[in-house]
């Protein structure tokens, strides 16, 4: 019902508006040549392709390539300015460029799941905390073992 009030209410208004000039009878301005096209057309961009599915494959292409080269410049850029300074840029580079198949297919998985449902979202940052302290837990008892052979030594 409310589709055929909006139709009805389209026509209407097409009826009211004063009629549109044909190409022909628009007044071309004296330095454009008279086969040009219409200045409204002239406006837009032409597409890439008069295939719309075409022109969607290729913004979705730009689109992931650009974002890919933003995450990786990105992360090479939080390793290399990490407050440990464990990682040079060299460093940093052989860690992102050198992710195995199964590394990748993991983070894209985990951040599919992230992404489908707030219940993934749960699960996955509980799983990024649970590695963040068994990390912490490592590092230190590291630091302790060390401070344990220092201090029998000497």
């Amino acid at each position: 019902m409310a589709r055929a009030k909006r139709a009805v209410a389209r026509v209407k208004r097409s009826a009211s508006a004063p009629p549109i000039p044909a190409a022909a009878e628009t007044p071309a301005p004296a330095d454009t040549p008279a086969d040009a096209p219409p200045a409204a057309i002239a406006d837009k961009s032409p597409p890439s392709s008069l295939v719309a599915g075409t022109n969607l494959m290729i913004a979705d292409i730009v689109l992931r390539s650009a974002g890919s080269l933003l995450r990786n410049r990105a992360e090479k850029g939080l390793l290399a300015a990490s407050s440990d300074g464990d990682y040079d840029k060299a460093e940093a580079d052989r860690l992102i460029d050198g992710r195995s198949l199964a590394a990748s297919v993991a983070l894209w998985g985990a951040s599919r799941i992230a992404t489908r449902s707030p219940l993934g979202l749960v699960v996955v940052a509980g799983g990024l905390a649970a590695k963040l302290l068994y990390d912490r837990g490592k590092r230190l008892e590291t630091n302790r073992r060390a401070r344990k052979r220092t201090g029998n030594n000497g």
